[in-house]
C-alpha cells in the first residue's frame, strides 16, 4: 500500500535545504493551465496560462530576484535597497532573509495594501513615497529615492541596489528559465505570447527565446489604456518620450501592443476566477482580456503569463465585485 502511494508521488520525498531552492529552475517549472470555454468561447483559439503566482514568494519576480542576488555580496555594514511596485520587493525581501541580508524597499503609495503588509511581515524596512504606479520620470518617486540613497556621499556606500529596471539579469532570468519552460510545456506548439510591459524583463527575455526557436511566434505586449491606472507593475509605453522607455525593453521582439482599461482588466480577473477557479491578479486580467480580443479574429495557441495571484489584490478587486 505504501509503495503504491509513493509511486503516485515520485518527487514528493525530496526535502529542500532552503526555500531558495524552490525558485523555478529546470526541475521545478511553474504549471500551465488551459482555460475552458466558459471564459474562452473561441474553439480554434487555445488559451494557456502560466501560473507564476505559484512561485514560492508568489510572483514571477522570484526569478528576477534570484538572478539579481546570485553572487551579490554585501559588506558588513551594507544593505540592499530597491524600488518596487511590490512583487520584486517581496521576492527580494524573502531571499534576503534566507541569506541574512538587510533590505529596504521603496514603494509608491498607491501599491495595494496587501503588498505593503507582506513586505512588513517579511521585516523589510518600507519607504513609502508619493509616486505614481506608472511614473514617467525614472529619477523621481521611488526610483529617485533609491538612486539618491545609493549615490549620495552622505550614506558612505551603505546601500546597494539590484536595480531591476536596468539590470540585464532581469532579462536573463526569463531568457534562461521562463522562456525554455514555456517552450517545453507547449512542445514548441504556440503561436502567440502575451505579457505585460513593466520593467520589460519578462517580455524581452521570453520573447527573445521564443523567437530564436520559432520566428513566427507573435509577441504581444499589454499595457494600461491610460497613464494613470490601477494595474500595479504595468507601464504605459505608447506615447512615452524616447528617453523614458524602459532601458531593458527590447522593442524589436514585440509584434503588437494592446491597451486595456482598468475596468476590463479587473472584470476579466473576476470572470476567470468564477469560470475556471483560476485566481489571478488584475494585471493578468489585462492580459486575459487582451487575449480574448485577439482570439476573436485569430486561431492558434496563446500563452499568457500570470505574473501573480489574486491574494495581493483582494481590496482592489472589492470595487468591482
Amino acid at each position: 500500500m505504501n509503495a503504491n502511494v509513493e509511486s503516485l508521488f515520485p518527487n514528493q520525498t525530496e526535502v529542500y535545504d532552503s526555500i531558495v531552492d524552490l525558485v523555478p529552475g529546470p526541475n521545478n517549472p511553474t504549471p500551465m493551465v488551459r482555460i475552458g470555454e466558459r471564459f474562452n468561447p473561441y474553439p480554434d483559439f487555445e488559451l494557456l496560462v502560466k501560473l507564476e503566482g505559484m512561485n514560492p514568494f508568489g510572483s514571477i519576480k522570484d526569478r528576477t530576484a534570484m538572478f539579481m542576488l546570485n553572487g551579490l555580496q554585501l559588506g558588513a555594514d551594507q544593505s540592499l535597497v530597491e524600488p518596487s511596485a511590490g512583487n520584486t520587493g517581496i521576492a527580494l525581501a524573502a531571499l534576503a532573509n534566507a541569506r541574512g541580508m538587510p533590505i529596504e524597499i521603496a514603494v509608491p503609495d498607491g501599491v495595494p495594501e496587501e503588498k505593503k503588509a507582506l513586505l512588513r511581515f517579511l521585516g523589510a524596512e518600507l519607504i513609502e513615497v508619493e509616486d505614481e504606479l506608472c511614473p514617467i520620470y525614472p529619477s523621481e518617486g521611488a526610483r529617485g529615492v533609491v538612486k539618491s540613497m545609493v549615490e549620495s556621499e552622505a550614506y558612505g556606500g551603505k546601500y546597494v541596489s539590484p536595480n531591476q529596471y536596468e539590470s540585464k539579469l532581469n532579462v536573463a532570468a526569463h531568457y534562461h528559465t521562463t522562456g525554455p519552460e514555456i517552450w517545453r510545456q507547449t512542445g514548441g506548439r504556440l503561436d502567440y505570447f502575451f505579457a505585460g510591459i513593466g520593467t520589460g524583463g519578462t517580455i524581452t527575455g521570453v520573447g527573445r527565446y521564443l523567437k530564436e526557436r520559432n520566428p513566427n511566434v507573435r509577441i504581444i505586449g499589454v499595457e494600461p489604456a491610460v497613464r494613470h491606472h490601477k494595474l500595479s507593475g504595468l507601464k504605459r509605453v505608447t506615447g512615452l518620450p524616447e528617453e523614458h522607455f524602459p532601458k531593458i525593453l527590447d522593442r524589436e521582439v514585440i509584434d503588437e501592443y494592446i491597451s486595456v482599461t482598468d475596468e476590463d482588466a479587473y472584470r476579466a480577473g473576476i470572470k476567470v476566477a468564477r469560470s475556471d477557479g483560476v485566481m489571478v491578479g488584475p494585471t493578468t486580467g489585462a492580459l486575459l482580456h487582451a487575449a480574448m480580443e485577439w482570439g476573436r479574429e485569430h486561431d492558434g495557441t496563446a500563452v499568457v503569463i500570470s505574473g501573480d495571484n489574486a491574494a495581493k489584490y483582494v481590496s482592489a478587486y472589492a470595487e468591482y465585485l
